[in-house]
């Protein structure tokens, strides 16, 4: 038996203990691991699917250790764990996945550098660390453009549109750390597509999904996406090309976006990603089967979309309208995470709806009413 394929029976441990987590460790249960977990919220959702739950923070080397000493391997459900701290532990039988790519996805700096390496489309853009270095970046990306923190940003948090000179005040207060500074896309369509591969450079691609945001935040996913056969080959080939470049193990979230006939790569996270939670019913294997499979090092066999599907995400101002109206819409999947607290823009859950008429399915949505509340996002 090849020392990198870990079989069920063995101890998987999941730093991170949110929805992604739960998930993974819903998936990891169905096939017969033990799962552990690491989180600050000991309330987190994953926890009431914990062998052995660890409660301590993602930086904490002494808590990581212990994970590590009860588990087989480790893995990761965000990319805002600590690297440093994984180094400290870090070995081939603990962390498949490495630090390399989550130290990447981490920086966007360092995520475009690796995306023009390859050659891929990507937005224009200019680093910046000064009020100086933004004016002249302004100059010469012109308006509109967004301004992004290098770090630690998601869901719209950490940047600001630039749609004149009476906006850089505003977006200046985010250089207290170096920034990017990206033109501004006018796209025809968001996609993302996401690609798993094992320690054996095996590589599989999920449908191509099609993204609709408000307010920043993912609000929809439709697959198969409304673009061309063309625009999905062209987007699952670029998957696959990235994971190559950077033999992943795990699966990795490729955000995209479709101006014409061509297809710019936007952003990169390294785990399961909302906008593949669909797979969960609509394919015969989901984003966290293939990351559980691929971390282990199975055979990995390319998914199939066993039915046209729409997610849409509940966030806290959508959660009690959406459970009141459950009983009214007995076919769709409902997803509720477990959170202890709602808030406006925070992600309590999702719904799946298997359809064969997706326009008709989008319209039934919007006449629920439910996510007529956005919010102040």
């Amino acid at each position: 038996m090849n020392k990198h394929v870990i079989l069920p029976g063995a101890a998987i441990g999941i730093i991170g203990g949110g929805q992604l987590g739960q998930m993974l460790a819903m998936s990891a249960k169905e096939m017969g691991y033990r799962v552990n977990v690491l989180d600050p919220n000991e309330h987190c959702p994953a926890s009431c699917l914990a062998d052995t739950f660890i409660h301590c923070a993602y930086d904490n080397v002494c808590g990581l250790t212990q994970l590590a000493n009860c588990s087989d391997i480790l893995t990761y459900e965000f990319e805002n764990v600590s690297a440093e701290a994984l180094k400290m532990i870090d070995s081939p039988n603990y962390l498949p996945q490495g630090t390399a790519l989550l130290e990447m996805t981490q920086n966007r700096v360092n995520e475009k550098r690796f995306l023009q390496k390859l050659n891929l489309l990507i937005a224009d853009f200019q680093v910046v660390t000064t009020v100086e270095e933004l004016d002249e970046a302004v100059k010469k990306i012109g308006y509109p453009c967004v301004l992004k923190t290098a770090t630690g940003g998601y869901d719209g948090k950490g940047q600001v549109v630039i749609k004149s000179i009476d906006d850089l005040a505003i977006a200046a207060t985010l250089l207290k750390q170096s920034c990017v500074l990206e033109e501004w896309l006018t796209f025809d369509q968001e996609i993302s597509v996401i690609v798993a591969g094992n320690i054996q450079g095996d590589y599989v691609t999920l449908p191509c999904g099609e993204n609709i945001h408000q307010q920043n935040i993912l609000h929809q996913t439709i697959v198969p996406a409304r673009v061309s056969d063309d625009i999905c080959e062209k987007a699952s080939q670029l998957a696959l090309k990235i994971a190559q470049e950077l033999q992943l193990t795990g699966v990795l979230a490729i955000e995209m976006f479709v101006v014409g006939q061509q297809v710019y790569v936007n952003e990169l996270a390294p785990r399961p990603h909302n906008s593949g939670h669909y797979s969960i019913e609509a394919c015969d294997f989901s984003q966290f089967d293939l990351h559980i499979k691929g971390v282990c090092g199975l055979p990995l066999s390319k998914p199939h979309l066993l039915s046209p599907v729409v997610m849409t995400n509940i966030l806290g101002q959508h959660l009690n309208e959406s459970l009141q109206k459950m009983m009214a819409y007995p076919t769709w999947h409902f997803h509720y995470y477990g959170k202890e607290q709602s808030q406006i823009g925070r992600k309590m859950g999702h719904v799946t709806i298997l359809t064969d008429d997706v326009e008709k399915t989008l319209a039934i949505l919007d006449e629920t009413n439910i996510w007529d509340k956005k919010g102040d996002n």
